[in-house]
Formats: structure tokens, C-alpha cells, sequence
């Protein structure tokens, strides 16, 4: 369900990676020594005694499209890297945060943090990462206070986007537009804000600035439509999640919506089982997926990512990008759908 080929991804996100990780460590770094460790523990670096352990962190999309940005408009890379620092710092913010409030105990196949270092560390954490982020950027080489405006007004629009999905959970009445509306300031706001920060650390065009916005925008909701997917037919060896994850919390993802939706009888035994008292069973969380994808939630949910993948790509015609920059674009824009289920 792709229009690009991802298979360049991988080396992109390396390259990115070996760019960015100096500077994001030596961030993280900055913290009170009980903030740092509980951080580079959610990052992936270190264990909960705070011995480094192999791995390389995450998959650094977002470091990425900074950097990428930056290059799309003729920058140096190097100038894009406070941009790519800033916006893993907020995007790791918005992890700490929502493994507590979804009540998620593992991320990345071990305990989350707040799991490991309790919830008062935890927010903490992540508090501080967040003004890490506003740091890194007004001490950087380029348009500092312009990067940082564009991070904050995306920081706010992901804020609004998690009130909104929690606000989903006590509703049965939730439309596939408004989970997409959702999704577009809980995960797209972020994304936008990585795909244009760099052009905008290297003072580019306004109009140039906001067609990459719009670019990381649609990516973002393509991003999490499969994140919807994947959130419950995943496999727990992938995803490092538990089986069924979003069913078990019952959260109204665009799969489930589309199928409460629907209108076909399916529709009617979801929702029963949605207000029924007490924990799902394995059975019930196994009828409820085959419910969902009998409504067709699943195949509207992979339809929506196509087509928000198109209209990303569609943001990029016409900026004069480099070839293998736009090249590299696409690849990241075709992963994010393209993950493994």
C-alpha cells in the first residue's frame, strides 16, 4: 500500500542517527543526574542501574526529516541537527507522558520508565526533556527563535491531540474524521514541525517552510493510522507491546471507530462489547479484532493511510527539491507504512 519505495529508509534513519546522537546525548546530559538516568533509560541507551546496553535507541524518524529539511532547501545537514535534537526531545516527552496516562507498562520489550523509576520521576523526566528541547534550539547556530515558535506551536497541537484521545475513551459517538483530526495534532503536529524545522533553522521561505509542514502533517496521519493497525493486530515480537494493546484500553483508534461506524451488525456486537464491565477477556479481545475487521475498520484504516501517504508525497511537487533529497523523503514517507503487523 505504498507509492515509494522504502527500502533506502533504513539508511537514511542510520545516517541520521550517527548525526543527531552526539548532540541528543550530550542534551540529555544536562539533566539532574536522577532525570538523565531515568531518560536515557526511556531512550534506550542504558539499563535501570544505569549501564549502557547495546542498541541503537529508536528508528530516528524524526531526526531524520529534520535533517532532510534542512538539506531540501540547501543547507548544510549540520545546521538541521539542533532541529532534529529538539524534536526527538519533545517526541520523547510525549512518550514519558502517554506510557503513564495509557497505562502502558512496556515499551521496547522491558518495563517503561515509569514503571521502573515510578510515575513522580517519570513526568519529571519527561518535563524536563521538553525544555531541553527550547533550550537546544535558542542556543543554535540558525533562526533559533523561528525553530523554536514552530516546535512550540507543534508541542501544543500534540497536547490538544492526547486531551482529545482521552477525551474518546468516555464517548461511543466518536467519527472517523474526528479520530483523524486527532491524529493530526497528536502525531502530525510533531512530524510537521520535524519535516520543516530545519528549512526554517536556515531562515527559508515561509511558503516553502509550510509545504514541508504539510508534507510531515499528512505523514503523520498516515503514521498513525498504521500505528491504529498495528496497535491491534501487531505482534507483540514487533511491536514490543502486548497482543491486542489498544483493545485492551479500549481506545476508540480509527480501526474500531470505523467499525463502530460502519453499520453493518458487527457494529452492534463491538459496541457491547466496548461498555461491558470489567477487563476484556482473550476471547473477547480476539472477537472484538475479527469484529472490527469484519465491519471493515482495518481496510478503511489502511485506505486512509494510503491516501494520506499521497498527499504528503503531493506537498513536495513543485519546491525544487534535490532529487535524492526528495528520493530520501519518499523512502521515509513509504516506511511509515510499511511497518511490519
Amino acid at each position: 500500500m505504498t507509492v515509494a519505495d522504502s527500502s533506502l529508509a533504513p539508511v537514511v534513519l542510520d545516517r541520521a542517527r550517527e548525526a543527531t546522537q552526539p548532540a541528543l546525548r550530550a542534551a540529555v546530559a544536562r539533566l539532574e543526574p536522577p532525570l538523565a538516568k531515568v531518560s536515557a533509560y526511556h531512550m534506550g541507551w542504558v539499563d535501570v542501574q544505569g549501564r549502557p546496553v547495546p542498541g541503537n535507541g529508536g528508528k530516528a524518524l524524526r531526526p531524520a526529516l529534520a535533517l532532510l529539511s534542512a538539506e531540501a532547501v540547501g543547507a548544510p545537514v549540520e545546521l538541521g541537527v539542533p532541529g532534529a535534537v529538539g524534536v526527538e526531545l519533545v517526541h520523547n516527552f510525549s512518550l514519558l507522558h502517554d506510557d503513564l496516562m495509557d497505562g502502558d507498562e512496556e515499551r521496547r520489550h522491558r518495563p517503561t520508565a515509569w514503571k521502573a523509576f515510578g510515575p513522580g520521576l517519570a513526568v519529571l523526566a519527561g518535563d524536563g526533556l521538553l525544555v531541553l528541547a527550547e533550550q537546544v534550539l535558542m542556543e543554535s547556530a540558525g533562526q533559533g527563535a523561528r525553530a523554536a515558535k514552530l516546535l512550540t506551536d507543534a508541542t501544543a497541537a500534540l497536547i490538544d491531540g492526547q486531551s482529545q484521545d482521552l477525551s474518546f475513551e468516555t464517548r461511543m459517538d466518536v467519527t472517523v474524521d474526528e479520530c483523524l483530526a486527532m491524529a493530526g495534532n497528536k502525531t502530525g503536529a510533531l512530524l510537521a514541525a520535524a519535516s520543516a524545522i530545519g528549512a526554517a533553522l536556515a531562515g527559508t521561505d515561509q511558503t516553502v517552510v509550510d509545504k514541508l509542514y504539510g508534507f510531515g502533517h499528512n505523514l503523520g496521519i498516515a503514521f498513525q493510522a498504521v500505528d491504529d493497525l498495528l496497535g491491534i493486530w501487531g505482534r507483540p515480537e514487533v511491536t514490543g507491546k502486548s497482543a491486542w494493546n489498544d483493545l485492551r484500553q479500549r481506545k476508540k483508534s480509527v480501526p474500531v471507530v470505523a467499525a463502530l461506524n460502519s453499520g453493518h451488525a458487527e457494529a452492534g456486537r463491538l459496541a457491547e462489547l466496548y461498555v461491558s464491565p470489567g477487563e476484556l477477556t482473550e476471547s473477547q479481545l480476539d472477537a472484538a479484532a475479527r469484529l472490527i475487521e469484519d465491519a471493515g475498520g482495518r481496510e478503511r484504516t489502511e485506505a486512509e493511510a494510503q491516501r494520506h501517504l499521497e498527499l504528503a508525497l503531493g506537498c513536495l511537487d513543485g519546491l525544487g527539491i534535490p532529487e535524492v533529497t526528495r528520493t530520501d523523503l519518499a523512502a521515509l514517507a513509504a516506511f511509515t507504512t510499511t511497518r511490519e503487523l
